[in-house]
C-alpha cells in the first residue's frame, strides 16, 4: 500500500532532523545526562516537527540500548514507537478527547507502570484544545507525575495553555524551517524517489509550504501524482495556483507605465482563466514585500525564500521604484486583501485596488514637493514673495562677522533670477563664509530644508565661474548677521504669514487660504 511521501521520510532520529537545533541539542543533553523532565510543551507553526520529535523522544527513552540519542530502530519499543502501536507510547488527540472524563481516564492510566518499557510516554497533540475544566483535572497529575511517566504536549497555540500547566513543562517553540533546509531536503527525496525536477520547481514547492516541511512535502506528493516522474514550474504553479514572478510582474510593469489601463485587463485576465482574486492579491502582498527585502538587503539574502534566479530579478525590478513606494504598494495591497476577505464583489475590489495603486505610483513625497519649490523643474509659485533686503553688516566686539558679503549678494541675484524666490530668501537669512575653495552656509533650522545643496551647487559655479564644495548645515545666526523681521513683532497672524514654512506652502498651493490664526501660548 502507497505510503505518502510526509509520512514515508518521516525522521526517526535527531540525526534525521532538520532545523530546530536549538530543541534537538537541548533534549540531546537532557538523555544524555540523565536530565529528563516530566513534561514538555512542543508549540509552533504546523509540519514544524513537533509531533515528530516527541516520537523521536520516546525512541530514545524507551529503546532497548537506552536512554540513548541514537536509538537502533530495530528493537521491538523502536519498531512499536514508527508504528504507532506501541503499549507504552500513548497518543491522544486532544481535537477530540478534550473534555474532563478522558482526562480523569489518563489520569488513572499514569498510576500504573509500563507494560515493557522504561518509560510510559503520553503524547497529547493540538494539546491547547484541552478544556480548562480537563486542564484542572491533569493539573496535580502533571506536576507530580511517577517516575515512570513522560508528558508531551504538542500545539500550534502555546497562549492558550493555562500559565498553571506551562509552568510545570519545560517549553520549546519550534521555528519555521529554513528555506534553504527545504529545498535541500526534498531534492534529496526526490533523488531517492527518481523524480526529475529542477531548482525553480523545488522553490516553488518550498514557497508553497511558508516555512512548514510536511505541507512542502504534501505539495511534491500531489506534483508527483499530476505531473509523473518528471515535474516542471509551469505546471506545478498551474495546480497548486500560485503566481510566478512574470505574471505578477506586470504588475510592476503597469505601475511604470502608470498605465490603468492594463491593471483592469489583467483583472479581467485573472477571472476569464478562472483564477481565484483572494490568492493573487495574497501572492501580490508577498511579491510586494519580497520586493522590498530585495530593495534593502539586494541578493544572496535569507529573508526571501526563493530561488537565486529569482532573487536577482527581484532586485532588478527593485530598482525601478523608492523604499518609500514598495513599503506604499505593499500596505495598499495588504489592505485590499482584507477588504476582499468579505466581498461580495471581489472583482470590483481588486479593480479599484489595483487603480490606487497606479495612482499612488503619482504621488510625490512632501519633502521633494517642499525642496522642488523654486528650481526650474519644480513647482512655480503663485506670487513671488517680495526679498527682505539685508541690513548693513554690524560688528561684534568691534571685530567684522566673518561672512562672504559679495558672494550673499550675488547668489541672491542669481536665485532670484532664476525664480528660486524661496531659496534666495534662504540664502539672505544665511551666514555665509568661504575658506579654501568651500562655501559654508550656516542656516536656522526652518531654512535648511529650502537650502537644497545640488541646486546651491549649480547657482554657486555659475556665479564664481569655476568649480567649488559647499556644505549646508544648520545652526544659531546672530541677529546682527541677518535681516531684521519685517511683520510687528506683536502681531500674531502677520507673523504666522512671514513664517518661512508657512511662505512655502501658500507658494506650493496658491489656492490656499489662511483663515485663523491662534496663538498656542495663550
Amino acid at each position: 500500500m502507497y505510503q505518502v511521501i510526509a509520512r514515508k521520510y518521516r525522521p526517526q532520529s535527531f540525526a534525521e532532523l532538520i532545523g530546530q537545533e536549538h530543541v534537538r541539542t537541548t533534549l540531546e543533553n537532557a538523555i544524555s545526562q540523565q536530565r529528563i523532565a516530566h513534561g514538555y510543551i512542543l508549540s509552533g507553526q504546523r509540519g514544524t516537527g513537533k509531533t515528530t520529535v516527541a516520537r523521536i523522544l520516546a525512541r530514545c527513552l524507551n529503546c532497548i540500548q537506552g536512554p540513548t540519542i541514537t536509538p537502533c530502530g530495530v528493537c521491538a519499543s523502536c519498531l512499536e514507537v514508527t508504528a504507532g502501536n506501541s503499549p507504552d507510547v500513548i497518543e491522544i488527540d486532544a481535537a477530540s478527547n478534550r473534555g474532563i472524563n478522558e482526562m480523569r481516564e489518563l489520569r488513572e492510566n499514569v498510576r500504573y507502570r509500563p507494560a515493557r518499557d522504561r518509560y510510559k510516554v503520553f503524547i497529547v497533540d493540538e494539546a491547547h484544545q484541552i478544556t480548562s475544566e480537563a486542564f484542572n483535572a491533569l493539573l496535580k497529575t502533571l506536576e507530580e507525575p511517577p517516575d515512570w511517566v513522560v508528558f508531551v504536549l504538542c500545539t500550534t497555540e502555546a497562549h492558550k495553555i493555562p500559565t498553571t500547566i506551562a509552568s510545570r513543562c519545560q517549553q520549546f517553540s519550534f521555528r519555521s524551517v529554513d528555506f534553504a533546509e527545504v529545498v535541500k531536503r526534498m531534492e534529496e527525496i526526490c533523488q531517492k524517489e527518481d523524480i526529475q525536477t529542477d531548482s525553480e520547481t523545488l522553490s516553488v514547492l518550498a514557497q508553497a509550504g511558508q516555512g512548514s516541511v510536511r505541507d512542502s512535502l504534501s505539495a511534491l506528493d500531489q506534483a508527483i501524482a499530476c505531473c509523473g516522474l518528471k515535474l516542471s514550474a509551469a505546471e506545478v504553479r498551474d495546480l497548486l495556483g500560485m503566481f510566478s514572478l512574470d505574471s505578477l510582474g506586470e504588475v510592476t510593469e503597469a505601475l511604470t507605465a502608470q498605465d490603468s489601463r492594463r491593471m483592469l485587463d489583467l483583472v479581467m485576465e485573472l477571472e476569464r482563466n478562472g483564477r481565484n482574486l483572494q490568492h493573487f492579491c495574497r501572492e501580490l502582498a508577498r511579491y510586494f514585500r519580497n520586493l522590498l527585502v530585495a530593495k534593502v538587503a539586494g541578493a544572496n539574502t535569507r529573508l526571501i525564500g526563493a530561488s537565486q534566479h529569482e532573487q536577482e530579478r527581484l532586485v532588478q525590478i527593485s530598482g525601478g521604484f523608492s523604499e518609500e513606494d514598495l513599503t506604499r504598494y505593499l500596505q495598499l495591497t495588504l489592505d485590499l486583501f482584507k477588504d476582499l476577505q468579505a466581498s461580495l464583489q471581489p472583482r470590483l475590489h481588486l479593480e479599484v485596488g489595483l487603480l490606487r495603486l497606479v495612482q499612488a505610483g503619482k504621488l510625490l513625497p512632501i519633502e521633494e514637493a517642499i525642496a522642488g519649490l523654486g528650481s526650474p523643474g519644480g513647482p512655480a509659485p503663485a506670487k513671488p514673495t517680495p526679498a527682505i533686503k539685508p541690513v548693513p553688516q554690524e560688528t561684534q566686539a568691534g571685530k567684522p562677522v566673518p561672512q562672504a558679503g559679495p558672494w550673499k549678494d550675488r547668489l541672491h541675484s542669481a536665485l532670484t533670477e532664476l525664480g528660486m524666490q524661496f531659496t534666495a530668501d534662504a540664502v539672505e537669512h544665511s551666514q555665509i563664509t568661504e575658506s579654501n575653495g568651500e562655501l559654508l552656509f550656516t542656516t536656522p533650522e526652518e531654512f535648511k530644508l529650502a537650502l537644497n545643496e545640488k541646486d546651491i551647487l549649480k547657482v554657486v559655479q555659475k556665479v564664481a565661474g569655476r568649480p567649488m564644495r559647499i556644505k549646508v548645515t544648520a545652526g544659531t545666526v546672530d541677529v546682527a548677521e541677518v535681516p531684521k523681521a519685517r511683520p510687528p513683532q506683536d502681531d500674531v497672524s502677520e507673523r504666522a504669514l512671514a513664517h518661512p514654512e508657512v511662505r512655502r506652502f501658500q507658494e506650493t498651493f496658491p489656492d490656499a487660504q489662511v483663515r485663523v490664526v491662534r496663538n498656542l501660548k495663550e
